[in-house]
């Protein structure tokens, strides 16, 4: 799948929550979508992403825009780590990678010599008309979020 980039419909998807809910893009339609992919549940990076959103998540309900993370672990994993780390912001179980795929996230990796597929951590601005308005790729957590906040709050200024 080539990769996504600014001005593309983003595509759409229907994963379950860590309550087995099912979550569709299309639910956000008219919304700004921040859609964050990391790798796995209770890793440090992941944690920490995790907690910066969460943390941020009243600057980006005010700013009009919902947070979504999506991984591979398993809806049980996401509600493990969302109450384990009072995590506000929605996480959705893509298990068989269909979406992390189709968004260009689910990558050859290489680590020690050994290679293996894997998510890398990106984070897209989808605009309330469905396409993208801004993508990170490979991103570094520490000051990610408030460069997304800032991204947004642009964006949505014009």
């Amino acid at each position: 799948m080539a990769k996504l980039d600014e001005g593309q419909k983003a595509p759409p998807f229907c994963l379950p929550d860590a309550d087995e809910n099912e979550v569709c893009l299309k639910d956000f339609s008219g919304t700004w979508v921040v859609l964050y992919f990391y790798p796995k549940d209770n890793t440090s990076g992941c944690t920490l992403e995790a907690i910066d959103f969460s943390n941020a998540i009243q600057a980006f309900n005010d700013a009009g825009a919902e947070v979504v993370g999506i991984s591979p672990d398993s809806p049980q994993s996401h509600c493990n780590f969302r109450d384990k780390h009072n995590l506000k912001v929605r996480l959705l179980s893509d298990a068989k990678h269909e979406v992390l795929e189709t968004y260009g996230v689910w990558v050859l990796k290489k680590m020690y010599g050994r290679q293996y597929h894997g998510v890398e951590r990106s984070t897209f601005i989808v605009r309330p008309d469905g396409t993208i308005g801004h993508v990170w790729r490979k991103v570094k957590v520490p000051g990610h979020i408030d460069a997304v906040k800032d991204k947004l709050l642009e964006l949505q200024a014009g």
